[in-house]
Formats: structure tokens, C-alpha cells, sequence
């Protein structure tokens, strides 16, 4: 019979999301999370000790003289089993981390938990989409492309305008979208091709260098400036080169400021954890809600809400 800690343990098996701050590396993100996880397994209600028969010895007085030795039949706990002496039911669980964050960086980060790290390898086959927000300056470039480096030149930047920023960004994306054709090993003239183009599923297959799939400029007020990016086998250093090009482009310096991942695949900053949220329970929460819409989205795959007829097919045709 599985006790109170393994039934807890099976409904925290699955993928989950938490925020991780910057300035905090994913290592200790990962074994907070383990910890906490744990306190949660090992306070869960203790089961009755199992009892066994033991031959004692029958209790007698002081002054009865001795008879010889009278044994009676008693049940008494094992306490060999006791946790005192076995110590907590769970010493150790296996806590996978998705795409990584490295220090600097802030954001969605993916972990997974027992057998839950068997989904997570097959969700990163899928070819998964990641988003994230710039955050950049112009007029100063550093060493390794951040603001906190050390600054080897600057530069003016007024003659910069928006415009011109976004006649920059639709070249690189125009780049970016030729890399992801010619890495995805499909013949661009086949029906095949147009099919994973409309669905959204065309990718590089396996590992590929790092291709922007989408960039754009949600604010601009110089010398700061705001990007959103969608990527697919990017590092965060990669990000942050992007940032310095960008200024090199147009004829001046950037450096980055921020990189703050809000996208990891179908895991979003709504359904991120927050550090006050990295306990037992709200953990199991958080799986069973991705879970339940795992569950619902293959119902929608499976049974379409729109379904043509043939009057509808044929009208189509015609």
C-alpha cells in the first residue's frame, strides 16, 4: 500500500514553470525548488508503526520467590521502521531544468520533476519556440555585450530614429528566415514545404546555430530601446551580441541592459512561480494545471470543433 509521501510524490511527477530573478543562477533556482519539494514529501502524516509478536518476559513482584522464567505473548511496534531510526522517506528527487538562464538573465525557467523529465527531453525535440524582451542603450559597447562589462567605446546616437531601427530588424528577421529555410532540409518548391509553412512548423532539424524567427520594437525612446524576439536554439550571450549588431548597423553602439525570456514553448509568465510559490503544494497545482490543459488540447486535436461537409466541400470547389 503506498503511503501518504509516494501518493503526494505521484502527483508532482510533470513539467512545471518558475520565474527565475536575475542575478540568481539556475543551479540554486533548481535546488531551492528540491528542497522545498522535499519538505513537502517528508511532513506528510507518518503511517502507523507495523506491529510484531514478542515473547517477554511476564513482570513479577519483589517479594514473589522465583519460579523460573514465565514468558507471555505481546504485540509491540517494529521500531526498526520508525523515522527516527530510518530517517525521512525521501532523501533524494530528481528535479530536471528545461533551457537554461544564465545568471544575468530573468524569466520563464522549466523544470520537471521524476518522470516528468522524460516529457521534458520530448517537448525540447519538437523544435520549441522561445520569446524574450531586450532591453538596450545605445551609445556604448562593452566587452560581452552587456551594460554591467567593460565599456571599450562610445558613440553618438542621434541621428537614430525609429525608423531606421525598424528598417534594421526586417533585414535581420529577412536573414534569420533564409537561415531557417535552408536549415530545415525541406525542398522549398514542394507541397510539403507549404503544408509546415502554414502550420507554423518549419525548423531546423536537430541542432542548428541560432535563428531569430520574429523581431520587433515595442518601445523606443533614445538612447533606450525595447525589443521582443522569437528564437529557437538561442543563448542568452547570442541575445546580447544581437543587441551590439544592431547598434554596429546603424552606425553606432548598443549595449544590453536586460534579457528577460516570457515565452518557453507552451509555458508562459502567466504560469510561472514566483520564489513565495516554490512549495509542495502550490508545485502540484501548477503540474496538474498543465496537465489538464495537455488533456484538453489533444480533445481539440482529436475533435475539431469545425467539421465540413460535403455540401460545404463541394461549394468550396466550385
Amino acid at each position: 500500500m503506498a503511503t501518504p509521501a509516494i501518493r503526494m510524490f505521484r502527483r508532482l511527477e510533470g513539467l512545471f514553470c518558475v520565474y527565475k530573478p536575475s542575478g540568481v543562477h539556475w543551479k540554486l533556482v533548481r535546488d531551492s525548488i528540491e528542497t522545498n519539494l522535499l519538505k513537502g514529501l517528508n511532513a506528510t502524516p507518518i503511517q502507523p508503526l507495523p506491529q510484531e509478536v514478542r515473547f517477554l518476559e511476564h513482570p513479577r513482584s519483589e517479594t514473589e520467590a522465583p519460579k523460573g522464567l514465565t514468558l507471555s505473548a505481546a504485540s509491540v511496534p517494529v521500531l526498526s521502521k520508525h523515522p527516527l531510526v530510518t530517517g525521512p522517506e525521501f532523501q533524494h528527487i530528481r528535479v530536471g531544468v528545461g533551457h537554461r538562464l544564465d545568471a544575468f538573465s530573468s524569466g520563464v525557467l522549466v523544470l520537471a520533476v521524476g518522470n516528468g523529465n522524460k516529457a521534458l527531453n520530448d517537448l525540447y525535440r519538437t523544435r520549441v519556440t522561445r520569446e524574450y524582451t531586450l532591453e538596450g542603450e545605445f551609445g556604448t559597447a562593452t566587452d560581452d555585450f552587456s551594460h554591467k562589462g567593460r565599456v571599450i567605446e562610445r558613440s553618438t546616437y542621434d541621428h537614430i530614429t525609429q525608423d531606421k531601427l525598424d528598417r534594421v530588424l526586417a533585414m535581420l528577421e529577412g536573414v534569420n528566415q533564409k537561415a531557417l529555410l535552408m536549415y530545415s532540409n525541406v525542398d522549398m518548391y514542394s507541397q510539403e514545404a507549404y503544408e509546415m509553412a502554414v502550420h507554423g512548423l518549419l525548423g531546423p532539424d536537430g541542432k542548428s546555430q541560432p535563428i531569430l524567427t520574429g523581431l520587433r520594437c515595442v518601445h523606443f525612446q533614445p538612447p533606450n530601446f525595447t525589443l521582443e524576439v522569437q528564437c529557437i536554439n538561442e543563448t542568452q550571450k547570442y541575445l546580447r551580441k544581437v543587441v551590439h549588431e544592431i547598434g554596429l548597423e546603424l552606425r553606432s553602439t548598443a549595449a544590453c541592459k536586460g534579457v528577460r525570456r516570457t515565452r518557453d514553448g507552451p509555458f508562459t509568465l502567466q504560469n510561472a512561480l514566483i520564489h513565495h510559490h516554490w512549495t509542495a503544494s502550490d508545485v502540484g497545482q501548477a503540474i496538474g494545471q498543465y496537465h489538464s490543459k495537455k488533456k484538453d488540447s489533444h480533445t481539440q486535436i482529436k475533435n475539431p470543433a469545425f467539421q465540413p461537409t460535403e455540401g460545404s466541400t463541394t461549394t468550396k470547389q466550385q
